[in-house]
């Protein structure tokens, strides 16, 4: 199916989507020991939503990889939750997520909903790990809207894997005085002047897709409809100015749309670790055009995809909760290897506070075209995975 780039006409904030609602799942019938789940909702598709008359031509029709990455870890999540349950595990030993380990095998389509099949594979009582997979029908979906997927959806016949991760769940650790804990100085410290030179809010939205060549044409304005945080890119031209690409950095600030609910029914998946699903959701966006910028595709980039995501927890799960009094969450990305078509995409998660929450190890595909396709006044059309 081919997105059309046709513009939308203002609103788009209203149509945002929360996690409870970008990432709603419904419960299946098991299939012996494997809990199985299926998405109601369309994954959000970049690109889809520029606004303020800027025509575009059609990109790809590949769903935002973020969207199963951080649902596949919704259903494993629960899964793992309800074993606990049912082994009576009580509330105080339950064991939280400590990583995720995904791989992308299949372009997932934003027009069809994903099913889950999540097994526990391995149980203690301080560490666990869940492998989850996640297809998607080969045939169109019920719905005649192509959104809010009914449940008979699972029944269609299915392609192979888009994705497939393996979860580790951990004991929290008891905070003893004195423990050790070790960071480098967070980038409230490292880039004060530049933070502290506009308000969080007055930083221009992170872009829909971001190309320099596309932000060059759509500006730098577009909000867009991406679901569940609001995000702000900080201008770090200046201090990135003359760097080498390792050693440049982009900062994007964020916090939640819309607050989780306040529930802690294991089935409900709205705790601590909800949250934690949050990072590793905003985590994914963009990583890997923003390389394609530092190393020279701004304007010729012909492919990016992700091939494999690693997002590791440092803290326990309670200390990722966003709370709107607590101000903006920090993502500091760097780009420290490319070549031969590849590019790695590494980022720290800070809080409000300063702590290094979480740190994200992305590898993706990498690729241009010949030549500059991309200019101020004109683009050409593209095919890209993002």
């Amino acid at each position: 199916m081919s997105v059309s780039m046709t513009p939308t006409v203002g609103g788009d904030e209203d149509k945002r989507l929360s996690f409870q609602e970008q990432l709603e799942l419904v419960k299946l019938p098991r299939e012996g020991q494997a809990h199985r789940y299926i998405s109601t909702r369309s994954a959000y598709l970049p690109g889809s939503d520029f606004a303020k008359g800027k025509e575009l031509p059609s990109f790809h029709t590949a769903a935002f990889g973020g969207h199963v990455y951080a649902q596949a870890g919704l259903a494993a999540y629960r899964a793992w939750r309800e074993t606990e349950e049912e082994k009576g595990v009580p509330e105080h030993a339950r064991l939280d997520i400590h990583t995720i380990n995904g791989y992308f095998t299949r372009i997932g389509l934003a027009s069809r909903p994903f099913i889950y099949t999540a097994s526990p594979v391995t149980a203690s009582r301080t560490f666990s790990t869940v492998s989850v997979t996640a297809t998607q029908p080969s045939v169109p979906s019920n719905s005649p809207s192509e959104d809010h997927y009914p449940a008979e959806d699972a029944s269609l016949p299915q392609y192979p894997p888009a994705f497939t991760a393996l979860l580790s769940f951990k004991l929290p650790e008891p905070d003893w005085d004195g423990t050790v804990s070790e960071q480098e100085a967070p980038p409230q410290e490292r880039f004060a002047s530049i933070l502290s030179s506009r308000k969080p809010e007055e930083w221009p939205p992170a872009p829909p897709v971001d190309i320099t060549g596309v932000v060059e044409i759509v500006g730098d304005d577009q909000v867009g409809t991406f679901p569940i945080a609001e995000m702000k890119k900080v201008d770090m031209k200046e201090y990135n100015e003359g760097k080498p690409v390792h050693e440049r950095r982009e900062l994007l600030l964020y916090r939640l749309l819309k607050p989780l609910p306040d529930d802690k029914d294991a089935k409900s998946g709205y705790d601590a670790n909800a949250h934690v699903l949050v990072h590793a959701f905003v985590a994914d966006r963009n990583g890997l055009l923003m390389a394609g910028n530092h190393i020279g595709l701004g304007y010729s980039l012909g492919r990016a995809a992700s091939l494999s995501y690693h997002f590791v927890m440092h803290v326990e799960a309670k200390a990722a909760v966003m709370r709107e009094e607590d101000g903006w969450w920090i993502q500091e990305v760097w780009f420290p290897r490319a070549g031969r078509g590849r590019g790695i995409v590494e980022s720290k998660i800070w809080s409000p506070s300063g702590v290094h929450v979480a740190t994200e190890y992305q590898d993706g595909l990498i690729q241009g075209f010949g030549g500059k396709l991309l200019k101020e006044k004109e683009v050409s059309g593209q095919e890209a995975k993002l």
